[in-house]
């Protein structure tokens, strides 16, 4: 016999029928069924020898597919859930693949049996990740349809019965170590959406997310770790708890660890994280109570061990950390705080150049094509990366926070340091202009209201529950927790405040987006010289100066500009309104943090916002320069001192104490 099909049951009455009627109706039949149930009081048993299928005693998932592969005849071994329905032509395109590739161990796509397209997009998505991941760590989503050979099923001593979650995942694992895994390209198998209706999609994203999470660091989740249910009790024990009700945890966690919040304990050992997270504690008494450091525990005085992420997208995460950095390691700050660096990208060549003790992680960037933010291949390019990203980062950061234990992380839109403060339970604090967005009651063009809900959602879970939020911004709009969050003047680079503007005859541009080329055939139309940098070349092309980036020569560019062209990226935007340099913005379409900007550049009459560049709106940028610069020197510049206070201040207030 070719193909054994197992199912483990348990009071599967209303679903097994879909299934077994499905695996019927196909053209393959040299098979067997069989089904190992857990002493169902429903009519699953007799469902299964109404459709001649062996029943043998079954009991946990892993369990039952243990029994049933022990009365398997079949030279290949198909492991089913129970909820599951086979497309046609299932069977064939499996065996066909199977044999085909000499495959030893394979599992199918999934498609959901609901018409929601939520639910499309998440088990599309489950896909992506299962075959991005199939070459780094061999991964599945389930039981959807794993198959192997039965003598490698008994050579690997089949399922660990030992497990009450992840059976299938370590299984898997185990046999795709040393033998050749594959998701299997051809058959799709429908898959059940009932948990997800039960139970929400929080929950089992919550879950799920901490078992893959742990299965990438090799450690192994039980369900009770999980709160995940089996329901496999006898009819009576559903009947005596009937009237049981089941007692809510005090405080949730995300991942393993210590305690979601320790409510009595500060670096005072008086005041407590409860007042400040019930708004009892103003800021100022914040500050108040973290100015005097002489009061700090022990293991506080001594060091502070703090480890700062930096977003490696662009350069300007990384220049505004770096400004701030600088201060963190002076040799009078030496002593007192001791800093690991962690980023991606040029942000980590950028600033291991700079620092001492920068480790390289792996980071996710936004795909622009001709100033268009493109979310399809954005999207694609995460899913790609997230399962090499979460091995190369799970060896670096999460392994250096156990082996260094940061008091305090610090985040300037790195999302997965974020991670790390909650599995491991470290305070967080937030540093970045983007969580102007989430915190503060921002005015906006309505028509951008879709951009905004999207980029809403991409903050938040980018950067998950900081102790605090320090924002820097140009624009002041109403913060929505004034006791959780404050905004201080944007981050300035010392060179930049050490310039002498002047005007002269060029004007910069400085482009996010390699590939804007209708850009650069715009530019060349006007009778002006630009000086242009963002494409990585360096060469004269008629009136346009091209330039690669050089932290030094684009000091002198700005200095003697006589205004700027941008897409709307915070760091650039807010050295030109430092500088005085009127600003015609062109924000990348899609990209809501640029709209934003470039919006709020108009409204304070610094410059313009367009959605391209051209004869009309340039001319008229252009006879309007000097009402900007008027309004761009009444702006009065500050220095980063009090920002840097704040940081200190945060650091010293919320560090955890080991």
């Amino acid at each position: 016999m070719k193909l054994s099909i197992i199912i483990p049951t348990y009071n599967e009455e209303n679903h097994l029928p879909t299934l077994l009627k499905s695996i019927e109706s196909q053209k393959f039949d040299d098979c067997e069924i069989i089904v190992a149930d857990a002493d169902s009081w429903d009519n699953t048993v007799q469902i299964a020898e109404d459709f001649n299928c062996k029943v043998v005693r079954g009991g946990m998932p892993g369990v039952g597919r243990n029994k049933g592969a022990e009365v398997a005849k079949g030279e290949i071994l198909l492991f089913l859930d129970s909820d599951l329905e086979l497309t046609p032509n299932y069977l064939e395109e499996l065996i066909n693949e199977f044999q085909s590739e000499n495959i030893d161990i394979g599992i199918t796509k999934i498609n959901p049996l609901s018409d929601r397209k939520r639910h499309k997009i998440l088990h599309d998505l489950a896909n992506l990740f299962m075959i991005a991941s199939e070459k780094i760590k061999p991964h599945g989503a389930g039981c959807y349809g794993i198959v192997t050979k039965k003598e490698i099923h008994d050579e690997f001593s089949g399922f660990d019965e030992s497990l009450t979650f992840g059976e299938d995942t370590d299984y898997i694992e185990r046999i795709g170590k040393d033998k050749k895994f594959k998701v299997l390209r051809n058959p799709v198998i429908n898959v059940s959406v009932r948990r997800l209706e039960e139970e929400g999609l929080r929950k089992l994203l919550k879950q799920y997310g901490k078992s893959t999470f742990n299965d990438f660091r090799g450690i192994r989740t039980t369900a009770e770790e999980l709160e995940y249910g089996f329901n496999h009790k006898s009819k009576e024990s559903f009947e005596d708890n009937s009237g049981v009700e089941e007692t809510p945890l005090e405080c949730e966690t995300f991942f393993e660890g210590e305690s979601c919040l320790d409510n009595e304990t500060s670096l005072e050992g008086k005041t407590s994280f409860k007042k400040i997270k019930n708004g009892e504690l103003s800021e100022n008494q914040i500050k108040d109570s973290t100015n005097n450091t002489t009061n700090l525990p022990k293991q506080i005085q001594d060091k502070i061990k703090i480890f700062y992420a930096v977003c490696g997208e662009g350069m300007g995460h990384a220049i505004r950390s770096g400004v701030i950095l600088d201060e963190l390691t002076t040799p009078k700050n030496k002593d007192k705080y001791e800093v690991y660096i962690f980023s991606s990208e040029r942000a980590y060549t950028y600033l291991n150049d700079k620092f001492e003790n920068v480790f390289k992680i792996g980071g996710l960037n936004t795909v622009y094509e001709d100033n268009v933010v493109k979310n399809k291949k954005t999207l694609l390019n995460a899913i790609k990366a997230t399962p090499t990203n979460l091995k190369e980062n799970y060896d670096i950061l999460y392994k250096k926070t156990k082996e260094i234990e940061p008091n305090i992380i610090i985040s300037d839109f790195e999302n997965y340091s974020s991670v790390i403060s909650n599995i491991l339970n470290i305070p967080l604090i937030s540093v970045d202009n983007i969580q102007m967005i989430t915190q503060t009651k921002i005015e906006y063009p309505p028509y951008h209201r879709r951009d905004m809900i999207k980029a809403k959602g991409v903050i938040k879970s980018y950067i998950i529950r900081p102790k605090r939020y320090i924002l820097t911004s140009f624009f002041s709009p109403e913060i929505k927790n004034p006791d959780k969050t404050i905004i201080y003047p944007p981050v300035i680079r010392d060179k930049i405040r050490s310039l002498k503007t002047s005007y002269g005859d060029h004007i910069l541009v400085y482009q996010t987006s390699t590939n804007n080329t209708e850009l650069l055939k715009t530019l060349k139309s006007f009778d002006n010289r630009f000086i242009v940098y963002g494409y990585n070349e360096e060469k004269q092309d008629e009136n346009l100066t091209l330039r690669k980036f050089n932290e030094d020569i684009i000091y002198e560019d700005m200095r003697n500009a006589k205004a700027v062209i941008t897409n709307g990226g915070f760091s650039f935007i807010t050295e030109s309104i430092y500088l005085k340099k009127p600003i015609y913005s062109i924000p990348a379409i899609g990209n809501f943090e640029q709209i934003l900007n470039g919006f709020y550049v108009e409204k304070l009459g610094y410059g313009e916002v367009h959605t391209e560049i051209n004869t009309t709106t340039f001319e008229k940028f252009l006879s309007n320069l000097n009402k900007y610069q008027k309004n761009l020197e009444k702006i009065e510049n500050t220095d980063n001192k009090e920002i840097i206070k704040e940081i200190k201040r945060s650091i010293e207030f919320y560090s955890k104490i080991y």
